[in-house]
């Protein structure tokens, strides 16, 4: 894992999840290796057949030489086939609904990020989450002292 997203839990109702390869430079990837990533207001966007990954922030590679030195929130192409491409192109189309990345991971030494079909959360939906995280957390610490006894 090189870095999450949990603002869009906090932010958004997660439907489904699609996994996509990303297009990197060399010094990129070093830098995913050091775990110096941020997808946390990044989005995604498809754009005629492609889609693309926008304000995700990859810092420099700091061993690298700084002759080809890459902007840290550029845009990235993402890998998908053309059928899942077309399918979240129809998903999207709905009103409400976008592509929002949830994680970012190697897989067989390659980056991959996860991207989640999402519906903006009302203020309280995220205020009965908060709710219901709190009693969770209450109920373990309960069952902890009780056990403690």
């Amino acid at each position: 894992m090189i870095c999450q997203n949990k603002k869009a839990f906090h932010d958004y109702h997660i439907d489904e999840t699609i996994e996509a390869g990303l297009v990197l430079e060399g010094n990129e990837v070093k830098s995913l290796r050091e775990g110096k990533a941020n997808i946390r207001d990044s989005y995604a966007r498809i754009i005629g057949e492609e889609i693309f990954l926008f304000s995700a922030h990859i810092s420099p590679y700091t061993k690298a030489d700084s002759f080809k030195e890459t902007e840290p929130r550029r845009t990235r192409k993402l890998l998908l086939h053309k059928k899942e491409i077309k399918r979240l192109t129809g998903k999207t189309r709905e009103k409400g609904i976008t592509l929002v990345p949830t994680k970012m991971y190697f897989k067989g030494g390659r980056a991959k990020i996860e991207i989640g079909l999402a519906k903006g959360k009302k203020l309280y939906d995220k205020r009965e989450t908060i709710k219901k995280k709190d009693l969770d957390r209450d109920m373990a610490r309960a069952l902890r002292e009780r056990n403690k006894e």
